[in-house]
């Protein structure tokens, strides 16, 4: 089937922008208003009423070919091939009226043999730097190839037109926002939203689907590797806001990727060329790698800053919490390019707990890893998606459930097969709250929290002595390196130990409710919690 570029897409209206450099974007969205200089040479964009994903929104192409292979339900809604085809239609008449449209050419996939040829047609100069830096492109550092490009994937951005009634009608939709994605065609329409993350997640969304089909496991996951020995790599999987990028982004070792990878035959990739990072509250002191990357050539969105001295102030959450900002891999220091390392040693999983009752590190049987895994619980973090103004308690299976177009099964039974021919070591690290839920807790210091993933990556927390949480049924150790004893055992944090009893009990049962959804083997719905 010919993909919507080549058969709807003729970018007729007037000037065409392919593939840029860096300045030229940035000097052309600065002369159309879209965005301005912060004083570390950042360009401040504001993405409009929407200021984090809406899958609600999100909307599948149901055909014959890809029917029996999709986890339907609220994550993966189907259209019509007909609907879709409205919204291919609406998508591209309107990129074709354009004066100027912005066109990237690039890649998703560090690894040559396991790569997608993506093409982004963008209305707004800065969507496109935004495409530049999130994706690959042909001939950099980052392409490990000969430089050469072929198309398998076309994001159509129309974000700035919101569909009219009249539309939606014909749509069948009732939200003047609208993202379509057909996985036969392999095209993504984006309709009535500005929030950059949506170009993002639609590739991941389709790596997600294609690479199973060459032997590769797709993760939402970060990833960095030793300095000093480059088979000591580390994953860390987890939802927006949970700590993916900042514990990846480790002066003392070299950054893979910060969000999603491939884990192939040969070792791992990251499926991106660039950096997504949350930004509230940062600071130089508790991050300085990404503090230090927010310069030339990255986007920071959605931030407030002072119209006179251009100086952002990142503690402002009055536009949104989900405060972000964009900038090549290679801004890292020392980071590792192109951004492929070997097969994991440590695989953390990382969930905001805001009940307050996950220890902050627990080592996880092979059982356990298959049981969290498929589980994914954590929260939603404000921001992150439209609608989410605190933190929630979510189970999002796999860690990355609104990406997964294919069953949660087939994902976790991918990562069992790896983890166990590799050896590698399974733990689940809470970044969320101690000494109380949300709203009396408070969150576990960064400081901690980057102890004890040194105490992993160094090897020491394998060899230490554990005990057995009584609810959830995890193994804590009894001393970290750099962390006060009385913060391991979530109970000894409660003023109230008959409240944390009630509530690690109700989490407990919330995971045994959820986990009837999904078939395991009784060794591992056996590992879980003891409700």
């Amino acid at each position: 089937m010919p993909t919507a570029s080549a058969s709807k897409l003729n970018l007729s209206g007037g000037r065409t922008l392919t593939n840029p450099a860096t300045p030229e974007l940035i000097e052309r969205a600065l002369a159309r208003g879209e965005g301005r200089f912060a004083d570390n040479g950042a360009l401040v964009v504001m993405t409009g009423d929407r200021t984090g994903r809406s899958p609600t929104d999100k909307w599948l192409e149901d055909t014959a070919g890809i029917h029996e292979n999709i986890w339907w339900g609220k994550v993966n809604q189907a259209i019509t091939p007909e609907q879709f085809e409205t919204a291919l239609r609406i998508g591209t008449d309107y990129m074709n009226a354009l004066d100027e449209v912005f066109v990237f050419d690039g890649f998703a996939g560090a690894d040559i043999t396991h790569r997608l040829g993506v093409r982004v047609v963008t209305e707004l100069a800065w969507h496109a730097l935004f495409a530049e830096t999130l994706f690959i492109k042909p001939g950099s550092a980052s392409d490990a190839g000969d430089g050469s490009w072929k198309q398998d994937w076309t994001i159509i951005n129309a974000g700035c037109h919101k569909l009219t009634e009249g539309e939606q009608k014909e749509l069948g939709v009732n939200s003047p926002i609208l993202i379509a994605q057909s996985l036969e065609r392999k095209t993504v329409v984006i309709l009535g939203t500005q929030y950059a993350g949506e170009m993002k997640k639609g590739i991941f969304y389709a790596m997600n689907y294609d690479m199973p089909d060459q032997g590769v496991f797709p993760m939402h996951c970060s990833a960095n590797i030793a300095k000093d020995d480059p088979s000591n790599v580390a994953l860390f999987f987890g939802l927006s806001g949970t700590g993916k990028t900042t514990l990846s982004a480790d002066p003392e070792r070299s950054l893979i990727g910060d969000d999603e990878h491939g884990w192939g035959p040969d070792g791992i990739f990251n499926f991106e060329g660039g950096c997504y990072a949350k930004c509230i509250d940062l600071t130089r002191e508790g991050e300085p790698q990404i503090w230090d990357a927010m310069r030339f050539g990255s986007v920071l969105e959605n931030v407030v800053m002072d119209d006179k001295s251009r100086v952002v102030d990142f503690t402002d959450a009055s536009v949104t919490q989900n405060t972000r900002v964009t900038y090549p891999v290679d801004y890292i220091p020392g980071a590792t390019i192109p951004s492929v390392g070997a097969h994991p040693k440590n695989v953390i999983f990382l969930t905001a707990d805001a009940f307050g009752v996950v220890p902050p590190v627990s080592k996880l049987t092979p059982e356990q890893a298959m049981y969290y895994f498929i589980n994914g619980y954590t929260s939603k973090l404000a921001g992150t998606e439209a609608g989410v103004t605190e933190p929630v308690p979510n189970f999002s299976p796999c860690f990355g459930g609104p990406f997964m177009p294919r069953r949660p099964g087939e994902y976790a039974k991918m990562l069992a097969e790896r983890i166990n021919k590799h050896g590698a070591n399974v733990w689940l690290l809470n970044t969320g709250w101690t000494g109380g839920p949300y709203g009396t807790g408070t969150r576990f210091k960064l400081a901690y929290t980057r102890a004890m993933v040194t105490a992993i990556l160094d090897g020491s927390l394998a060899n230490e002595q554990y005990e057995t949480d009584p609810f959830l049924g995890l193994s804590i150790p009894k001393a970290v390196h750099d962390v006060p004893g009385i913060v391991l055992m979530p109970r000894n944090t409660w003023a109230d130990k008959a409240a944390y009893d009630a509530q690690a009990k109700k989490l407990a049962a919330m995971f045994r409710e959820n986990d009837k959804k999904f078939q395991m083997s009784d060794e591992v719905r056996a590992s879980g919690p003891r409700a």
